[in-house]
């Protein structure tokens, strides 16, 4: 009997293709605070086909380059993953202990945010921020 797999949470999940999916869900592990919720077994030359996570309370979607299936790895480009967090200070400094690279540090914003930017060593760029609270 197949089991089933955990429901996908959040309005847009994203999914990843990266260079070592099972590395970057170790990185995003350590860097981002995510929970591992299924990583299906690797094929016969270490490649994940799927690896679910969750992160700040919604859905990632991992997976390794697969050329030979008409899915190559290009490198991430025009877009930005962003994380409103409770804590960015905190965030951030987790990310950067676990190897992130400073895009742009945390600073207040014209809009009124506490925002800042890294990237992941998969060339994944994200972006968090918190909104101070009212007086």
């Amino acid at each position: 009997m197949t089991q089933a797999l955990p429901p996908v949470l959040g309005g847009v999940a994203p999914y990843l293709s990266v260079s070592n999916a099972g590395k970057a869900a170790d990185f995003y592990v350590k860097a981002l605070g995510a929970t591992e919720v299924v990583r299906m077994p690797p094929d016969d030359k270490g490649r994940y086909m799927h690896i679910h996570l969750v992160v700040n309370g919604g859905s990632l979607m991992l997976a390794d380059a697969f050329p030979d299936h008409g899915h190559p790895l290009e490198k991430p480009a025009a877009f930005t993953l962003h994380l409103q967090v409770d804590d960015v200070d905190a965030w951030f400094e987790r990310a950067k202990k676990a190897g992130a690279e400073v895009v742009l540090p945390v600073q207040l914003m014209f809009w009124g945010d506490r925002y800042g930017q890294v990237r992941d060593p998969f060339g994944v760029l994200w972006s968090m921020a918190t909104t101070p609270k009212a007086a």
